[in-house]
Formats: structure tokens, C-alpha cells, sequence
């Protein structure tokens, strides 16, 4: 599987089980997750790759925004995400 930053991913396990993230950064079988809520950008959460759901989308405003170290506020991410939802949301009806 490629994991690719500005990617939204599911956690598998743990007490965030169920909850979407945006990887930030990726370090060999770890990924840096943010939803800009409870982890924010300054203090993202490392979880190994085997413990992530991955999906297909990415947001590319944000996937650029990263790999070019522009600066971030934790509400792109929570923006982010909400554009995710709405649309896998428009796609189930």
C-alpha cells in the first residue's frame, strides 16, 4: 500500500478507532496523522502503517500545501476531512 501526505486514512485500533486523519508525514512503518481537532498540527499522532485504514482520496490543496512547507492551521485540516465526509456522504445517496 502508498501512503501519500495530505491522504486520509481510518485508525484500526486504539481508543481513536474509527476516526479519520490526514497523514502529515510519513517515516518508514510510521505515519504522522492530524484531524486538526483532538490531534493537532503541533503535536500529531505516530501510529504504525498496519494500524490505518487507507483510502483512496487525498485533498491536493492540502497534499501541496505540505510537501512545499507552507504554513497550516489545524482548520485546514478540520476543513479537510469535512469536504471528505460531505462527498463519500453525497456518494451514498
Amino acid at each position: 500500500m502508498e501512503y501519500t501526505v495530505g491522504q486520509v486514512v481510518y485508525s484500526k485500533c486504539g481508543h481513536d478507532k474509527g476516526k479519520a486523519f490526514i497523514v502529515t508525514e510519513i517515516e518508514e512503518d510510521f505515519l504522522y496523522l492530524t484531524d486538526g481537532k483532538s490531534r493537532k498540527m503541533d503535536k500529531p499522532k505516530k501510529k504504525k502503517t498496519k494500524h490505518v485504514q487507507i483510502t483512496n482520496y487525498y485533498d491536493d490543496e492540502l497534499k501541496t500545501k505540505i510537501e512545499n512547507g507552507e504554513y497550516l492551521l489545524d482548520a485546514d485540516f478540520v476543513k479537510a476531512l469535512k469536504k471528505y465526509s460531505d462527498q463519500k456522504q453525497s456518494k451514498a445517496n
